[in-house]
């Protein structure tokens, strides 16, 4: 009486020519049919028990699964390397330490300008344009018209402005 292990092979041996062709028709080449063909045989060999009551439909589970896992893994596919060349040529948007420096020096100097505004149209320039209020609500804090929000706002801005323009712009001798 032949072992287990000869009536897998025995098994496998019959069916691997079919086996062969479907799994190069699923993974798209010769080659890769091969290698799952043998990852068929792996497992179905060390799975000999379960294998050796129903061995035929045993072994075309396996194989289907391996061709379902290898199309997953090929839509997962890894880039080339002409692909990772080009990602890393993408500029970096980000600022750099200079620009961050510039930025953080003009914002300063923005709150400095915003100090020198009179309270109440401080108040409401921070309302519409950080807090995001609407002007009806603003002017009913305030107690005036919408109209009159929107008069503040603006010279608010044009003050800002011109301020910022008077001191120029960010630089290593403006910053303190």
């Amino acid at each position: 009486m032949k072992s287990r292990d000869d009536k897998l092979a025995l098994i496998f041996m019959r069916e691997r020519a079919g086996l062969s062709r479907y799994l190069s028709s699923r993974a798209g080449s010769t080659e890769d049919g091969e290698d799952l063909a043998q990852e068929a045989w792996i497992r179905f060999s060390r799975n000999g028990a379960a294998a050796l009551k129903a061995p035929v439909p045993y072994l075309r589970r396996i194989v289907r699964n391996l061709a379902i896992d290898h199309s997953r893994a090929s839509t997962r596919r890894r880039l080339t390397s002409l692909e990772i060349e080009d990602l890393l040529a993408l500029p970096d948007e980000k600022p750099g330490p200079e620009q961050a420096l510039n930025a953080r020096s003009e914002l300063l100097r923005l709150t400095e300008i915003l100090a020198e505004l009179p309270e109440r149209r401080r108040a409401i320039l921070i309302a519409a344009r950080v807090e995001e209020k609407p002007h009806r609500e603003i002017a009913e804090a305030h107690g005036v018209s919408t109209r009159t929000v929107e008069l503040e706002i603006r010279a608010a801005i044009e003050y800002c402005s011109r301020r910022l323009s008077e001191i120029g712009p960010a630089t290593d001798k403006n910053r303190r």
